[in-house]
């Protein structure tokens, strides 16, 4: 299967996939090559993931992209309402619904858009797991992922969960990086409901379901 790993940091989504051809694309330069130490046999693409997926789309079985969530965040929002670490307000960055209404309409494989839980309600009805919010095009199995408060703890409990060792880097946010970091069994449970969903839709699975 050949994967197309938009916006991956240093893989925490990729972590646990096995039998898979991927090519990952980051457009920070450090953090990719830290994904590469990581991840040996992907290929590394540094660049704009967005218009990479409008220029290479068709050459992937299956597509995950995670495009930044700060704007669209409750932890944003709050924080520019006055809160602690006050931030100025901002519009969300709308490349998130441009990216899921692409592969809606012009993307033929698999595909899942994951963000975090927005402080408004969805313009496009997501399926949740965990923190997540995902927009994808197949039915993510329910599996209990246990809701870590990331912003809390120490980064040897930020590492030691996520399985990433960044000890022997510098020049780099750490801690923002695990942050970011995809939970591994996450990403898991997307590939795995992927594979077993491959013959059906969403929509046909919701009617089964209904049926049933």
């Amino acid at each position: 299967m050949k994967v197309l790993n938009l916006y991956a940091g240093i893989g925490g989504n990729r972590k646990l996939w096995e039998d898979v051809e991927v090519t990952a694309v980051e457009w920070d330069e450090k953090i990719a090559s830290i994904y590469q130490d990581f991840f040996p046999e992907d290929t590394v693409i540094v660049a704009d993931a967005h218009q990479y997926l409008l220029e290479h789309f068709k050459e992937y079985d299956f597509i995950w992209s995670s495009p930044p969530c700060p704007t669209h965040s409750r932890a944003r929002f709050w924080g520019s309402k006055g809160g602690l670490e006050y931030e100025p307000p901002v519009y969300p960055d709308m490349k998130l619904y441009e990216e899921i209404l692409f592969l809606e309409h012009y993307y033929d494989g698999k595909y899942c858009v994951e963000n975090v839980k927005s402080y408004y309600n969805p313009l496009i009805k997501p399926q949740e797991l965990g923190r997540h919010y995902f927009w994808a095009n197949f039915l993510i199995r329910d599996k209990r992922i246990e809701d870590y408060h990331q912003h809390h703890g120490d980064m040897k409990d930020l590492a030691n969960r996520k399985g990433f060792d960044l000890s022997k880097y510098s020049g780099v946010d750490k801690r923002n990086i695990l942050r970011n970091c995809v939970e591994p069994e996450i990403g898991l449970v997307v590939l795995d409901s992927l594979r077993g969903n491959t013959q059906q839709t969403l929509t046909e699975l919701i009617v089964v379901d209904e049926v049933s």
